[in-house]
């Protein structure tokens, strides 16, 4: 079953968070709806040469294409730092880069929303072109970080290793998964461990306002013996390592995608606890490369991007402007999930919950999530 964009941004509007329709006040004059990079910008980025980019796996909503169409269309290079790296990662890169102009010093970065609020000292303000059509509850006012897409949580299974794939949280306790569940990340820094963690505490008598109860629910997969506690990945899925991954929407259906079958990769957003989770764009304060950055921000929010984006299966931020326009070709907005009743955190509760998250999962789970050997 399928539900229309329509309803997921309702969701969202509901939740406080995101995706109102935009103010009907026009400016005296807007910039073109679907966007555009001024020329000045242009010249200025190619004479730069360069975008340093950090955390942008190929399969993450479609970076692969992403990537390599802004570079035939800007002819830029694009150097590519860290691909598998988390948000908190992608914070402290720009930490240590500050004083470093060179290939380590990362241009923009792509965060989990509270990553966003919490260090935007370390940002540049800057607004796009198609900034009016960003829902006002998805940025920061004074332009410091912005959102780009959303997806829920899901969990991914490799149904060659595991022909039952779990339908619900409650079902992660059964025996039948022993050995079999990990989480894409470590839930001490990266956003989608952390978001998976909040998610559980949904459905297992938490709320949005409290998180205790998803720590408490993985000690207990823990303690069953069915956690795995290796950072899952698209290889350590197909291969068997981590045949269940509680991962986002957008990567479990690039991931099936791509096995085409081999193995067969099912992925199922659970019954209870339906968790959405939003990430942000913002340009380093400390870009090597500034005007790079943002021509890529250009490139991002304009529609050209924003497709590229649900191509990828991840929900522009922009996307209800688009369909306004008619720009949204069909069979995209079809291959979406269905993602009904599907909630949203407040940034406080966010920020709330990834401390509790981060702060606790060594005393009430006390697991290492290591990363796989490449």
């Amino acid at each position: 079953m399928k539900r229309s964009r329509s309803r997921a941004l309702s969701l969202l509007a509901v939740a406080g968070l995101v995706f109102a329709a935009c103010s009907a006040a026009a400016t005296p004059t807007p910039p073109p709806a679907g966007g555009g990079a001024p020329e000045a910008l242009i010249t200025a980025a190619k004479a730069e040469g360069t975008l340093t980019t950090i955390a942008l796996p190929d399969d993450w909503c479609n970076y692969r294409e992403v990537i390599d169409s802004f570079k035939a269309k800007y002819g830029l290079a694009v150097n590519e730092l860290d691909p598998g790296a988390s948000s908190g990662v992608e914070i402290e890169a720009i930490k240590a880069n500050q004083a470093n102009p060179g290939p380590q010093a990362p241009d923009v970065v792509d965060v989990g929303f509270s990553f966003g609020e919490d260090n935007k000292d370390l940002f540049e303000p800057y607004k796009v072109a198609t900034w009016d059509s960003i829902p006002d509850a998805a940025k920061s006012a004074d332009g410091l970080w912005w959102g780009d897409y959303y997806g829920v949580m899901s969990f991914t299974t490799n149904t060659a290793i595991q022909p039952n794939p779990p339908k619900d949280w409650s079902d992660l306790l059964k025996p039948e998964y022993k050995g079999q569940i990990a989480l894409d990340g470590d839930p001490r820094a990266s956003n989608q461990a952390i978001q998976a963690v909040y998610a559980a505490a949904l459905a297992n008598g938490g709320s949005l306002d409290n998180a205790q109860p998803g720590l408490d629910f993985f000690k207990k997969v823990v303690e069953a013996g069915n956690f795995v506690p290796v950072d899952a990945n698209p290889g350590t899925i197909t291969q068997g390592a981590t045949p269940i991954a509680l991962r986002w929407s957008y990567n479990g259906l690039s991931h099936r995608d791509s096995t085409a079958g081999n193995p067969t990769i099912d992925v199922t957003v659970p019954t209870s606890g339906r968790f959405g989770g939003v990430y942000v764009q913002a340009i380093s304060k400390y870009a090597p490369h500034p005007n790079a950055a943002k021509l890529w921000m250009e490139y991002l929010y304009s529609d050209e991007g924003q497709l590229l984006w649900l191509k990828g299966y991840c929900n522009p931020i922009r996307y209800e402007d688009m369909v306004a326009r008619g720009v949204v070709p069909a069979d995209l907005a079809a291959k979406l999930p269905d993602s009904t009743g599907a909630v949203f955190p407040t940034p406080a509760q966010l920020a709330a919950a990834t401390k509790l998250i981060t702060e606790g999962w060594d005393k009430t789970v006390g697991v290492d999530v290591v990363v796989p050997p490449q």
